[in-house]
């Protein structure tokens, strides 16, 4: 349904760039405001970040000075000053990457992920890298579910501490989410996935897409991925998912450090529009997508947005 129809880029804050795009979307079903005929929700992601808990230095020719979470932090409470109906995402790929990964494991960035409000995150390949035991054991640190639906942990370490989806419910708006892991194999130690099966990645969002449209009956369903956004042969990704998928309004990747401006938009095997989106990598860029909901219309819209840090 319709297009992008509105583009810009500018200044937001001191060093952060700003591009935005609207999108007008499908209709919802269980919206119920009486005070409002719309309601706005506000979607922030980061996917990527290995630890970058620091700003990379002045030295890096590329990002000098750039990321680093206590930016990404202030960002972020900015935007939910602006706007407390608010989602926190991460695709996936907290772990390794700077020496604080090294010496804390996932204790720390999970700690500092839930000073910032995280809602939900997905595991990523580099999850893996201390094996199963090193997601389980530290998951005690984290105040926010691992969203997973294609990696079977049964009999693991992480048997029954993952979600296969998650809903919320944000002032009558119900979401739900669900999550896709990349194939282990070629990126993953087989020790380190040893005992979990990896499922087809396609034929389990359309189960969980069916669930939480169906069942649940969610107003938006948004895929927290850690597939990658496109490749050149014909591995899946998030770009081959989408048109094949009937109920996912959104796809947050990650993996490929992608930097997007502005959302992809295609049609999906219901002919709606569904939008896919990564935020690059390292706490560089922060994903922001607000999505519209109009009770009297029926229709969502949404005004998707990419800061640069």
């Amino acid at each position: 349904m319709g297009g992008f129809i509105m583009s810009s880029r500018r200044k937001f804050i001191k060093n952060t760039m700003f591009a935005g795009s609207l999108v007008a979307l499908g209709g919802f079903q269980s919206f119920i405001e009486a005070s409002t005929t719309q309601i706005r929700l506000t979607i922030l992601h980061t996917n990527d970040m290995h630890c970058h808990l620091d700003p990379f230095p002045d030295t890096s020719p590329e990002y000098g000075g750039r990321g680093g979470m206590a930016k990404l932090a202030g960002l972020i409470e900015k935007f939910r000053k602006e706007n407390p109906n608010l989602l926190l995402l991460d695709a996936g790929d907290m772990y390794q990457g700077t020496p604080y990964f090294n010496f804390y494991k996932g204790k720390l960035i999970f700690e500092i992920m839930n000073k910032m409000g995280y809602d939900a995150a997905t595991i990523g390949n580099h999850e893996f890298d201390n094996g199963i035991s090193g997601i389980a054991d530290y998951l005690k640190y984290a105040r926010f579910p691992l969203v997973n639906s294609n990696y079977d942990f049964t009999g693991t370490a992480l048997d029954g501490k993952t979600l296969k989806y998650k809903t919320f419910n944000k002032k009558g708006i119900k979401i739900g989410i669900y999550g896709l892991g990349i194939e282990p194999r070629g990126l993953v130690s087989p020790l380190n996935f040893d005992g979990a099966k990896y499922l087809d990645p396609v034929e389990t969002a359309l189960r969980m897409e069916k669930i939480l449209h169906h069942e649940l009956k969610c107003d938006l369903i948004i895929c927290l991925s850690h597939l990658g956004l496109q490749y050149e042969d014909d591995k899946i990704s998030d770009l081959t998912l989408a048109p094949q998928t009937r109920y996912t309004d959104l796809i947050i990747g990650g993996h490929t450090h992608s930097f997007i401006d502005k959302p992809f938009e295609l049609k999906n095997n219901s002919g709606n529009t569904i939008l896919v989106n990564q935020a690059g990598w390292g706490t560089l860029m922060l994903g922001k997508i607000d999505f519209i909901f109009d009770r009297v219309k029926q229709q969502k819209f949404a005004v998707a947005e990419t800061a640069r840090l």
